[in-house]
C-alpha cells in the first residue's frame, strides 16, 4: 500500500463519518485507531462551556525533546446543505474522475488525511504532535484555545505549529498564510417608541436613526492597509425591528455587523471608534459579540522557510506568503510559537459537491513528508 493510497483511505473513512459541527460521527474514533497503531501516544478529551455544546478533541504525540512541531486540524464539518443538489452523496466520498467527493474533503479532512499518512513514517527527532478539534466550524469555544490550555498546564509547548487549513489558490503550493487580520462582530442597537403609523407624533421611529448610524459607519475609512495586511473593513450583515407589521412604527431597530481589521487596529481601540462615531448621530447601544480573534502575523524565519523549501522541492514552485481570507485556528497558537497554515486548494470548500483531486492529495502528502523530513528529520 502506497502512501498515497494511505492519504486517500483516510479521507474517504473520515467523510464517511458526519461529523457536521459539533458532532464527531466516530472521525476522532477513527483517527485514534491509526495514529495508535502508528506510534502515537493519544489522549481523547472533552472540553464543556456553559451553554455551549461539548467537543471531542484529540492530541497525539510521537517522539520528545526539541523542537516540537504541532500540526493543527480540525474533524468537524458545516452541514451540507440541500443533499439533493450533490452529485455524490455529501458522506458517501464517492472517487470519481480522479476526485474524492465529500463534505470536508477540502475543509479540512483532506489535510488531515495528508498529515496523517505523512506522519505514519515517523520521525528522526524531537516531537511531533496533532492537535485536532471539532469545534473550528462551530464557536470556536471548546476547541483549539482550550486544547491548548490544556497542553500549557501539563507542561506541554511548541516550536512551531503547522494548520492545515486550504490555502492554496490555483494549484497546490501556491499560497501559504503567515497571518489573517481580527474580526469583531456586534449588535448597533437604536431605541424608540411603538406606535401607530398613522399617528407618528405618539411615536418615536427609531428606523431613521439606525439608518443614519448604519450610513455613517459604513462610509468609515478604517485604513489603506500596509505590505503585510489588506485594508480593514467593516460591514453590515443585517437589519432588524422588533416589529413585523406594515402599520407598526418599531420600538427598536438594529443592525449587525463584522470588522476585520488589520495591525493598526486592536479590539480597544475600534470599540472607542465605533462609539464615537454612532455618539455624533444620536443616542445606541452596541454589543460585541463573544469570542473576537485578533490578528497575527508570523515574519519570515526558520517556518516560513521549512515550509517554502518544502513546497519548492516537491511541487516546483514558492509559495505566496499571504495574509488575506477569514479566520482560523491559527490564531490560537499566535501567542505561543510560530504558525503557518499550507493545504489543499480551496475552491469547492463550502460548497455543494466539495471534492480533491486524488493527485493534489498525493502532493500534499509528500510536501508535508518533505516538512517533517527538514524540521524532524527521516525516520531512524
Amino acid at each position: 500500500m502506497t502512501e498515497v493510497s494511505q492519504a486517500a483511505n483516510h479521507l474517504r473513512a473520515l467523510i464517511a463519518c458526519r461529523s457536521v459541527t459539533p458532532a464527531d460521527g466516530g472521525a476522532q474514533d477513527y483517527l485514534a485507531g491509526v495514529l495508535t497503531k502508528a506510534g502515537f501516544r493519544v489522549e481523547r478529551m472533552v472540553f464543556k462551556e456553559p451553554g455551549t455544546p461539548d467537543v471531542p478533541n484529540l492530541f497525539a504525540t510521537m517522539g520528545s525533546g526539541s523542537p516540537h512541531v504541532v500540526f493543527a486540524g480540525h474533524t468537524d464539518v458545516v452541514p451540507p446543505g440541500d443533499e439533493g443538489r450533490w452529485s455524490h452523496p455529501p458522506f458517501a466520498a464517492d472517487v470519481a474522475d480522479g476526485m474524492i467527493f465529500g463534505r470536508g474533503a477540502v475543509d479540512m479532512k483532506g489535510g488531515i488525511a495528508a498529515f496523517v499518512a505523512a506522519a505514519e513514517r515517523g520521525i528522526g527527532r524531537g516531537t511531533l504532535s496533532l492537535a485536532i478539534t471539532g469545534d473550528e466550524e462551530g464557536a470556536a469555544i471548546n476547541g483549539t484555545v482550550k486544547l491548548i490550555e490544556w497542553a500549557k498546564a501539563k507542561g506541554i509547548y511548541f516550536d512551531a505549529a503547522l494548520v492545515g487549513e486550504p490555502t492554496s489558490q490555483r494549484r497546490i503550493g501556491d499560497t501559504i498564510k503567515i497571518g489573517r487580520r481580527g474580526s469583531l462582530s456586534g449588535t448597533l442597537m437604536v431605541g424608540g417608541v411603538q406606535g401607530h403609523v398613522a399617528y407618528p407624533h405618539l411615536a418615536d421611529n427609531p428606523v431613521p436613526k439606525l439608518a443614519r448610524m448604519v450610513a455613517r459607519l459604513a462610509a468609515v475609512r478604517l485604513d489603506d492597509g500596509n505590505t503585510d495586511f489588506q485594508p480593514s473593513n467593516l460591514e453590515f450583515t443585517g437589519l432588524a425591528t422588533d416589529s413585523g407589521a406594515f402599520n407598526v412604527i418599531p420600538g427598536a431597530a438594529w443592525a449587525r455587523f463584522n470588522v476585520r481589521y488589520n495591525d493598526y487596529w486592536s479590539v480597544t481601540s475600534l470599540n472607542a471608534l465605533l462609539r464615537r462615531v454612532i455618539s455624533e448621530e444620536g443616542d445606541a447601544e452596541i454589543q460585541f459579540e463573544k469570542g473576537a480573534s485578533d490578528w497575527f502575523l508570523t515574519k519570515p524565519g526558520p517556518l516560513v522557510d521549512t515550509i517554502s523549501a518544502a513546497i519548492k522541492d516537491i511541487a516546483g514552485i514558492v509559495p505566496e506568503s499571504t495574509t488575506g481570507g477569514g479566520t482560523s485556528d491559527a490564531r490560537f497558537f499566535k501567542e505561543i510559537c510560530p504558525v503557518v497554515e499550507f493545504g489543499l486548494v480551496g475552491q469547492t470548500m463550502h460548497q455543494v459537491d466539495e471534492r480533491v483531486a486524488t493527485a493534489d492529495l498525493e502532493m500534499l502528502t509528500a510536501i508535508y513528508r518533505r516538512f517533517l523530513d527538514r524540521m524532524l528529520g527521516p525516520a531512524r
